[in-house]
């Protein structure tokens, strides 16, 4: 397959910059204009900032908007973001809410067929076609993980088994008997399931039919990426999204995996100084900031996500023209600060995945003693190291304990653990253990 029968839409992935521009700053005043008339919240916001509908015309108007934050959706839950009346809503997605109040987002009908090309175009980047059998191995329900895939493996008609998390051994049953090919779920899970299928004696390519995978849900590193492609014998492609903007397929990774592409004739994507507020160019780190353009049911104008990356808007050589987000290397709401010094789990990560003799499953536990801050990373070793001397497991720690110093900057606890006895998970994977909020 070329890289070019790869792109769902080519008239909207593949349009020049200056047409783009033009379409997102007409869908933008559509858009600014529905929540200015709908949603009270937006109307107030604009109205103390002084700001009309008519102010906005091209999208370098967007910094006069106010922002938006996660904590406005607990705040006006369930329906007070809503832009539309109730019995225009055909789903309700969202978060768990073990933190306090659930985010939900409601959808209109044009919303999930939005949303569902979003995630086709994931898809076919990462080679789908109608021939393929899509495993999806993200959890159905509130969470967008599991329909969203589902919805996009159909869209590209595919054959798709809506396996959902959870029972490893009857996963891989099915991907062998049934012979997927693609495989969506958490990069972690992806890990998991290609340490079963060899502990089970099985083989990539042979036993397992999977050519590629599209991974998402939380934040993983290239070193990762590599260890999956090893273990289950694929392409393994980012895929980037969150319920309050339309679920994954915000942005995707074509077969090139040089950042993912942004849907950017549904979704407008900022780069912020999380202090300031002040927009950056492109190329610099801060954090993203994405606003709907398509969206009818619950539109989000300037949502901070918090999550920390780059945005580049060079060409790609798939020929898609969208701009590419860089991976996510942190959160500013998940930073760990360590005796002053910012920690991210991604940092850390970077490190384990490089070192031979330990597995890729971690956490990071973070203590206070004698009203100082500590960090301890507990990272498993593989079998064959576990039963190796103490000299050579020595030899590891110190050898993480030095690397870790050298990548963050601080001095840390580094505790090698038996094989298997971190907490596996089958959905999003648990990093951090922080005591001190205890």
């Amino acid at each position: 397959m070329s890289i070019q029968d790869r792109i769902y839409n080519p008239q909207m992935e593949c349009m020049s910059r200056d047409e783009r521009a033009q379409l997102q700053g007409q869908r933008l005043r559509k858009t600014v204009e529905h929540v200015y008339k709908n949603v009270p919240m937006y109307r107030k916001r604009m109205d103390e900032q002084g700001v009309k509908p008519e102010d906005i015309r091209t999208v370098e108007d967007l910094q006069l908007l106010p922002f938006t934050e996660k904590t406005d959706l607990r705040d006006e839950f369930p329906f007070g973001l809503l832009a539309v009346p109730k019995d225009q809503i055909v789903r309700i997605q969202g978060s768990s809410g073990t933190t306090g109040k659930p985010i939900v987002s409601g959808y209109t009908e044009n919303d999930v067929e939005v949303w569902t090309e979003m995630v086709a175009r994931a898809l076919s980047a990462a080679g789908g076609t109608k021939d393929d059998i899509v495993q999806v191995c993200y959890g159905y329900g509130l969470f967008t993980g599991g329909l969203g895939a589902h919805q996009g493996a159909t869209r590209i008609g595919a054959m798709t088994i809506p396996m959902s998390s959870g029972n490893t051994q009857r996963q891989i049953m099915m991907m062998r008997e049934l012979g997927s090919t693609i495989l969506c779920c958490t990069p972690s899970y992806a890990t998991y399931l290609g340490e079963t299928i060899r502990e089970m004696g099985l083989e990539p390519g042979k036993d397992i039919k999977l050519k590629s995978g599209v991974f998402g849900a939380e934040p993983w590193s290239e070193e990762m990426r590599q260890r999956i492609e090893a273990l289950l014998g694929i392409d393994a492609m980012d895929i980037y999204g969150l319920t309050e903007i339309a679920g994954p397929g915000v942005s995707f990774e074509c077969i090139e995996k040089h950042g993912m592409h942004v849907n950017e004739d549904h979704v407008i994507a900022e780069i912020i100084d999380p202090v300031t507020g002040k927009q950056l160019p492109y190329g610099t780190p801060g954090e993203l900031v994405f606003t709907t353009i398509t969206k009818d049911g619950q539109p989000m104008i300037r949502y901070r996500t918090h999550d920390i990356c780059t945005l580049d808007d060079t060409p790609c050589s798939c020929g898609r023209t969208m701009v590419r987000m860089g991976r996510i290397t942190g959160r500013t709401d998940d930073m760990l600060v360590i005796r002053g010094v910012n920690v991210f789990p991604s940092q850390i990560e970077s490190v384990l995945v490089g070192v031979s003799g330990v597995a890729p499953h971690y956490v990071l536990v973070v203590d206070r003693v004698n009203s100082s801050d500590t960090l301890e990373v507990k990272v498993e070793l593989t079998e064959e190291m576990f039963s190796d001397t103490v000299s050579h497991i020595e030899d590891i720690r110190r050898t993480i304990t030095e690397q870790i110093k050298s990548v963050v900057g601080i001095m840390v606890k580094v505790s090698l653990v038996p094989p298997k006895s971190i907490p596996r998970s089958e959905g999003k994977a648990k990093r951090i253990i922080d005591n001190r909020k205890i």
